[in-house]
């Protein structure tokens, strides 16, 4: 378990992609920058998230930064071990597959509202798609099906562009 205070960073772009993080406590955030030096919020993640998932594809390297938004603690789950509890615990591993899934359909939901309602939208250019693509729940609208209490959503989470 790793502590880290409020601004502090847990891994940079381009580091080493050897394991995946679980939030106990606290709000973590992810950044990209671009090689122009552009930086973009992608996510904002809360207790109970997990990330830097990339290592078990074999990613080498981080496509982006986290930093600590709160105090907040961190497991940190070298990816042996991460894999070695995936195919040991079914239990675990089909949670853990849910939970992806379910966090990948959010962020496809999200792109596809950015991409074919940013002109409606007041939303800078820089962050209309980077800032929905890695949030963890996009702000209510008048669209019932994303109102909070549908049980296809999950409601812990923050909105990162409105």
């Amino acid at each position: 378990m790793a502590v880290f205070s409020k601004k502090q960073t847990i891994f940079v772009q381009g580091d080493s992609s050897d394991a995946v993080f679980y939030i106990q406590t606290g709000k973590v955030k992810l950044t990209v920058v671009s090689r122009t030096g552009k930086e973009a919020t992608i996510g904002i993640l809360n207790e109970g998230d997990f990330f830097g998932e990339g290592c078990l594809t074999g990613q080498p390297r981080r496509l982006s930064a986290a930093t600590a938004m709160t105090d907040c603690s961190v497991m940190r789950i070298d990816k042996k071990s991460m894999m070695e509890v995936l195919h040991r615990e079914q239990t675990f591993s089909d949670l853990f597959v849910a939970y992806l899934l379910t966090r990948n359909i959010r962020y496809e939901e999200d792109l596809v509202d950015q991409l074919f309602n940013s002109s409606e939208k007041e939303t800078s250019p820089d962050s209309a798609v980077a800032g929905s693509l890695w949030q963890g729940r996009r702000a209510p609208d008048s669209n019932p099906q994303y109102q909070s209490g549908n049980p296809g959503r999950d409601d812990r989470h923050d909105s990162v562009a409105g």
